[in-house]
């Protein structure tokens, strides 16, 4: 078992580039079985969720292959229409292969998802959308399984602005007959990417970004690239980890646009954020006072995924800082670990109090899910001695080298 050591309190000094983002690529590898041919996808992480999508398209009969940063897609050899129980706990978004497979094949199995650390993720609305596009979908044996001879397009209305169910309405509709409007589409910037990436299959798709999109079937354009956008998840992370360690450091490689909330609470923190075309330059002082409370909310509100990192930036801020959690009922499994290094926490359900203590000591902690884990990372770089991580599997999921990017800009972390 792998483990993250970290001796805290070294500032950070000097520039990151940011990786392809993780809520894109999943989406567009499942987007490739569309192709019938071959896609070359650019600037895409190296993540363990990255390697099961692959895992499933090779199952599926397709070949997907790393050069660099590149992964290349053939999926004409497409044979099987199914994702089987192993695979689909590996991970946990595969459900978003779904439409790509009931559009190319007619038909799609796949074994019922069930909770994950965050809490359950229904899937209804997913069916829901399908089902409106003139899919028949039974549940046997623990399978969900979908038929479909020949979908249409409808108008989609989703009851909330789920980002995995509007991904699959959109692959769906994409070889449908005639034209889908889905309405109270989620806005995040990774359904922009995707409309990207099928623009570029033929695919005539707008409005991503709104909370209206419409996808005109069509034919399927073969042998295209794509690059992914930049992980705004990602960057929020290094921003937090240089908010706490008196630092000063540039990411390169961003969209600053996709992080306009993230950078507002750190602003109100105290530290300096400043936006160029690609870019975001952070110094801080490490004297960070409390933010006004964060809220979680679908896109263009406070993304879920940023919500740990910020509150591990809020542990050593002056005053309280209060998160309130809209999006999963779980998301603060990583409290107790916090806990453990001196946080001063209070949960009641969707609420959690931070109120800033003068030093943190590190200790050995777990990381729980993907984001709590960045959070402990968080922590322990503003921590006085050494915190040691264990549970780098979940980290694994959506960081590409987490340890070596801190370590190139001043961090003492190592992966032992």
């Amino acid at each position: 078992m792998s483990i993250l050591k970290i001796n805290g309190g070294r500032e950070l000094r000097g520039r990151a580039r940011i990786q392809g983002a993780k809520n894109s690529v999943l989406p567009i590898l499942a987007a490739s079985l569309l192709a019938d041919g071959e896609t070359v996808i650019h600037n895409c992480p190296k993540l363990s969720d990255v390697e099961a999508a692959s895992k499933i398209l090779k199952h599926l009969g397709c070949s997907a292959k790393r050069d660099g940063d590149a992964v290349t897609v053939n999926s004409t050899g497409l044979s099987r229409l199914d994702i089987p129980h192993g695979l689909m706990r590996e991970m946990r978004s595969s459900v978003i292969f779904l439409g790509a497979m009931l559009a190319r094949g007619g038909e799609a199995t796949l074994s019922l998802p069930g909770g994950c650390e965050l809490g359950p993720r229904p899937i209804d609305l997913h069916l829901m959308a399908l089902r409106e596009l003139g899919a028949d979908i039974t549940e046997e044996g623990g399978s969900i399984i979908c038929r479909a001879s020949r979908l249409r397009g409808r108008r989609v209305n989703l009851s909330f602005p789920s980002v995995g169910a509007t991904e699959n309405t959109m692959l769906a509709a994409s070889l449908a007959d005639g034209t889908t409007i889905i309405t109270n589409a989620a806005r995040e910037p990774e359904i922009w990417d995707l409309q990207s990436y099928l623009r570029t299959l033929g695919v005539n798709v707008s409005g991503a970004g709104t909370p209206t999109v419409t996808v005109e079937g069509t034919k399927i354009r073969a042998d295209v690239s794509h690059s992914i956008i930049p992980d705004r998840i990602a960057a929020a992370t290094y921003l937090a980890a240089a908010a706490v360690t008196k630092s000063e450091v540039e990411l390169t490689g961003v969209i600053p646009k996709h992080l306009a909330t993230v950078t507002e609470a750190i602003r109100e923190m105290g530290c300096d954020v400043r936006s160029g075309r690609e870019t975001l330059h952070i110094s801080s002082d490490g004297r960070l006072r409390a933010p006004k409370p964060i809220v979680t909310e679908p896109h263009p509100g406070f993304p879920t995924d940023a919500q740990p990192q910020i509150m591990a930036a809020a542990l050593r801020a002056r005053g309280t800082t209060a998160f309130v959690e809209n999006i999963f009922e779980n998301r603060y499994r990583h409290v107790g670990e916090l806990r453990r290094l001196g946080a001063e926490i209070k949960i009641e359900g969707r609420v959690a109090m931070v109120t800033g203590v003068e030093k943190l000591t590190g200790a050995p902690v777990t990381a729980t899910d993907l984001r709590g884990g960045a959070a402990l990372v968080i922590a322990a770089l503003g921590a006085e001695g050494v915190t040691e991580i264990s549970g780098l599997h979940h980290i694994d999921r959506g960081y590409d080298g987490l340890e070596n990017t801190l370590r190139s800009i001043g961090a003492d972390i190592e992966r032992i």
